[in-house]
């Protein structure tokens, strides 16, 4: 049976942490008028090194809540929670369920006719999906897509560590043993990556383009609003809300907000 929201106003937003951010600041870009209600799961984060039926368990948790204060549709801004959970979250309720996947097709599109490859960089889980499997098998027949799990991305937003030495140290780590130079376009395929988008811009170089699926989510979000009649409906307010420790509100949200309309 699908649960109704009670009062249907605002935007849900769900992440395991701070990275669902990127697309809703997506969201406001194309909607400043618009109620948001942003809720991180931070007792959980992150998602990406947990169980599948672990995050499941999560995702539904967290769904019932933000559905339980009230919205007209719900954006799951997080790769590895729409790879196991979104269409379990389509069956269950009777407004939009918005999920986010790593921008394989449009990165594939952009190389066609180049020599270089794509690169997607997500979460462990995200790459070990069957979900992210078929979207790779149906867009890319030349076998051009290579992946790599960065899991530290995570974790040094959620820390708010944004320092391009620290950062470039993990990246060193992280991508010993890989080609840089085969790639001319690389998917930031975890919504926690567009934070590190000037470094890895900088690690890759100029001529290499970063594409995330975040303003896509957003220009899909405005399109079923608007196609329902529901656009123009708020007054550009967010709320906030989190689980475990930072359920009562020990986190400032808009310093991550503002690090992304300085970066982006």
């Amino acid at each position: 049976m699908k649960k109704s929201a009670s009062r249907p106003a605002r935007i849900g937003f769900l992440d395991s942490g701070v990275g669902g951010l990127t697309v809703l600041q997506e969201a406001l870009k194309l909607m400043p008028d618009e109620d948001y209600l942003f809720y991180a799961d931070t007792g959980h984060v992150p998602y990406g090194e947990k169980t599948k039926e672990e995050v499941r368990g999560y995702v539904l948790e967290a769904a019932d809540y933000i559905a339980g204060q009230g919205v007209k549709a719900l954006v799951v801004a997080c790769n590895t929670a729409t790879s196991i959970a979104v269409d379990e979250l389509r069956r269950r309720y009777d407004f939009p369920v918005l999920g986010i996947e790593p921008a394989v097709k449009p990165a594939v599109l952009r190389e066609e006719g180049s020599r270089r490859k794509v690169l997607v960089l997500a979460t462990a889980l995200t790459l070990r999906e069957e979900k992210y499997h078929r979207l790779v098998e149906t867009v890319d027949p030349g076998e051009r897509v290579d992946s790599l799990a960065l899991p530290g991305l995570v974790r040094l937003a959620e820390n708010f560590e944004f320092g391009e030495e620290r950062v470039t140290a993990y990246l060193r780590e992280a991508f010993e043993g890989v080609n840089c130079e085969a790639y001319g376009t690389v998917v930031l395929g975890c919504t926690h990556f567009p934070y590190f988008q000037q470094v890895l811009q900088r690690w890759f170089g100029p001529g290499v383009a970063l594409i995330s699926g975040g303003p896509g989510t957003a220009r899909n979000l405005r399109r079923i609003l608007e196609s329902a009649g529901r656009r123009h409906e708020g007054t550009g307010r967010i709320d906030f809300c989190a689980s475990g420790r930072d359920a009562e509100g020990s986190r400032n949200f808009g310093d991550w907000l503002d690090r992304l309309n300085r970066i982006r």
